[in-house]
């Protein structure tokens, strides 16, 4: 019983007063019933679809790369003939651990016009002069790419690479008595194998890009240059304490990424069922 009044208490309640809120309109507590006000304001709201088409960029472009990168990395150091593969497994994971502030602004170091990177560019006579990473919206949407990349890789790994060390030996030595090449036998007997862990993995990721908000705030403060990089999650932060506070407005586009978790979700579930005949 006590457990359930303190999920009660810090879960389900503060779900059931978001939703409230959501049809409150005023600024700052100043909150009266609105209606469908906001709704109206949401159907009619330039900002929130920018958001909306930049976070999706994020999720249709890093999503499946990071995801690839997790497969192969397990994939490759799963061998057992691997030398070191415990310093690499290491090595790949520990940015999951790191500080997500910290790493962000070394990213903005890093990519800042006078920064590492350049430099390094400049100096192998790679580029003519520095890529302005900051400045322009493609370039700054990369650099956010390259960041989550980075940090999550080795997450999904871990992953991987644990239902990879489940799966049956026996199953690799009669594909290699058989004559199966190796790419073949990654494709049609671990992938598969995989399945269920990828699911998980594409279902976390989803819901983390989509809630995409710390490297945005420290790398391109907040979505610049432009709202390029704007996040539905640094949207809402901003509605509710960089912008003229708008509590319920902020609570409805909240639930913009509920829907979205919950339909994408469900697509990815739907996509990954087993086809019976």
């Amino acid at each position: 019983m006590p457990a359930l009044v303190l999920v009660g208490l810090y879960m389900i309640y503060p779900i059931l007063w978001s939703l409230w809120m959501s049809f409150q309109v005023g600024r700052g507590m100043n909150l009266s019933f609105g209606g469908f006000s906001n709704l109206i304001r949401l159907s009619e709201d330039p900002i929130l679809l920018r958001a909306l088409i930049n976070t999706f960029i994020f999720l249709i472009v890093q999503v499946p790369i990071m995801l690839t990168l997790a497969l192969l990395l397990a994939s490759a150091l799963n061998n057992p003939r691997l030398v070191g593969r415990g310093f690499f497994r290491t090595a790949i994971f520990l940015p999951c651990v790191t500080s997500l502030v910290a790493y962000s602004v070394l990213f903005k170091s890093m990519f800042a016009e006078t920064g590492v990177v350049n430099s390094f560019l400049l100096s192998a006579h790679i580029i003519g002069e520095p890529i302005p990473w900051l400045l322009e919206p493609f370039w700054a949407r990369l650099v956010i790419i390259m960041a989550i990349t980075w940090r999550w890789t080795g997450y999904n790994m871990i992953f991987y690479l644990a239902a990879m060390q489940n799966i049956d030996k026996s199953i690799y030595e009669a594909a290699r008595i058989d004559g199966v090449p190796a790419y073949a036998r990654f494709l049609y007997i671990t992938v598969p194998l995989l399945k269920p862990v990828i699911l998980f993995t594409s279902v976390i990721s989803t819901i983390g890009t989509l809630q995409l908000f710390d490297e945005v705030m420290n790398i391109t403060d907040g979505g610049n240059p432009a709202d390029s990089t704007l996040t539905l999650s640094v949207y809402i932060y901003n509605l509710t304490f960089r912008f003229m506070p708008s509590f319920g407005y902020a609570a409805l586009v909240s639930y913009v990424i509920v829907v979205l978790v919950a339909i994408l979700s469900y697509l990815q579930f739907l996509v990954a069922r087993d086809r019976r005949a």
